[in-house]
């Protein structure tokens, strides 16, 4: 179903100073180390701003990384209201068949609640340790580890915990997450497509690995603010929205400076508790900031690593923005107009002359020292000229992702993986390519040097789980099941 537009408003009928915007997006576009994509804020209900930097648009579904959990974690709420769960429940009640295998006592009382709040009683995330034990059912490997202290006393971002707290969800409800959801929350919020990476198969992994457009992260935040309701129709129990966002489990390390940090002000039921309101966060800057004390919401999908600085900016520009009573308005055309217009910028590179064109056409290049170290399945590549411009095509063994640019901007296509490619000769004898995963936050350059036939690939931020380039987008029916 396609999504009903939210009530829109402008800034200063809500009390929103739009000047504090502009602020906002000249410190990220001018900011070294972040790349914003998008950006949302609701403010009373209504949607008073809101812009996608081209070529990222906002139909597009994406990554979003660990924010993934608090669509987990509201699938959890549903699913205690209905009683397919109980929070003081042992986790290993609901997996009779790991009874036998599972002695540790730490492990057999660790309770819904534990891993829901990131309190397995573990000290370390342990992901590789359960995925070495039993491949093929994580949540065995993960019981199966024990607990270095008593459940509910320590916290540990432990993505088995999820992951077994969505499988409880599934294997209760009879159906994967975005089956589950769909008619619960995403039909009634308006929400269209979303897509969940899955293993095994028929699984979606809840800790990560979900799809969605930028508008789905602002209506579930919308959600939580408004305690459960929309549209005047309760979806989730209010009492699940005070214990999924308040502090489940303690997370600071007693240094002064974890004042100022927002993943040290504790944890939730997959939502962090910030210096200002609660959020839902995924690498690389996916956040979806609810602000009850500003009645707002803020969304921002990045590709930063320095995820604390970009909520700094928030903070520092943002929230000054929101007053209590309406603003004259006169900055709220040119701001409009602003978020339009916003765009990443293309790699800027002269155009080629044609007798050096010559050399380019055909030629082949093999990794820089016998492989790429940020991207080791990248095995050579292969520039040819055609009438409508350039194309470069990556191998990684015998698959090949070609790609088109043409110089004078983003060329964007849709298969075999959404990408946008820009591209241009940064000296005679040397090629920069940019390709955009469009249905991710990541961006990778290619540079091609003619004197020696090699090429280097750096991600500026790298994927979490390495993989072949052509699984850089959401998942599709018939994909073959990968980890997330």
């Amino acid at each position: 179903m396609s999504a009903r537009p939210l009530p829109a408003s402008t800034p200063a009928e809500q009390g929103v100073d739009a000047s504090g915007i502009h602020a906002f997006l000249d410190a990220v576009e001018s900011a070294p180390d972040i790349e914003p994509h998008s950006l949302m804020i609701l403010r009373h209900g209504h949607l008073v701003a809101s812009g996608w930097w081209a070529p990222y648009a906002p139909e597009r579904l994406r990554l979003l990384y660990s924010l993934s959990k608090s669509f987990t974690s509201t699938a959890a709420g549903f699913a205690a209201a209905e009683g397919l769960l109980r929070l003081d429940d042992p986790v290993i009640s609901y997996f009779p068949e790991f009874e036998a295998d599972i002695t540790d006592p730490r492990s057999r009382a660790m309770l819904v609640r534990h891993v829901a709040s990131m309190a397995s009683g573990h000290l370390v995330d342990t992901y590789e340790a359960a995925f070495r034990l039993d491949r093929g059912e994580p949540v065995r490997g993960f019981l199966m580890t024990p607990p270095d202290r008593d459940p509910g006393t320590v916290f540990a971002y432990n993505q088995p915990a999820t992951y077994t707290l969505a499988a409880i969800i599934q294997r209760t409800g009879g159906q994967r997450l975005t089956d589950y959801l769909r008619p619960r929350l995403l039909d009634p919020l308006g929400i269209g497509e979303i897509a969940w990476q899955q293993h095994p198969a028929g699984r979606d992994i809840g800790f990560s690995g979900l799809h969605a457009a930028t508008d789905a992260i602002a209506r579930l935040g919308q959600l939580y603010l408004q305690d459960g309701v929309w549209e005047g129709r309760r979806l989730l129990p209010s009492s699940w929205i005070a214990e999924a966002t308040g502090v489940r489990v303690a997370n600071a390390d007693g240094r002064a400076e974890g004042a100022l940090s927002d993943w040290q002000q504790g944890y939730g039921f997959q939502f962090w508790t910030s210096r200002h309101g609660y959020r839902g966060d995924g690498a690389y800057g996916q956040f979806c900031l609810v602000l009850p004390e500003h009645d707002a919401v803020i969304v921002t999908t990045a590709a930063t690593e320095q995820m604390q600085e970009l909520l700094n900016l928030v903070w520092r520009h943002l929230l000054p923005s929101f007053g209590s009573a309406p603003l004259p308005g006169h900055e709220d055309a040119v701001l409009r107009d602003r978020l339009a217009r916003l765009a990443l910028r293309p790699v800027t590179a002269p155009v080629l002359p044609s007798a050096e064109a010559e050399a380019w056409a055909g030629a082949e290049f093999v990794p820089a020292g016998g492989s790429c170290a940020q991207q080791p399945s990248l095995t050579g590549a292969t520039v040819t000229a055609g009438e409508d411009g350039w194309s470069i095509s990556l191998a990684e063994g015998v698959d090949r992702l070609d790609l088109r640019f043409d110089g004078s901007g983003w060329t964007t296509a849709s298969a075999p993986v959404p990408t946008a490619v820009s591209g241009g000769w940064t000296a005679p004898d040397t090629l920069r390519v940019d390709v955009i995963f469009l249905e991710t936050p990541h961006r990778l350059t290619v540079t091609c040097s003619l004197s020696d036939r090699t090429l280097t690939a750096d991600w500026h931020t790298r994927p979490l789980r390495p993989g072949r380039l052509r699984f850089l987008r959401a998942p599709r029916d018939g994909d073959a099941v990968r980890r997330g």
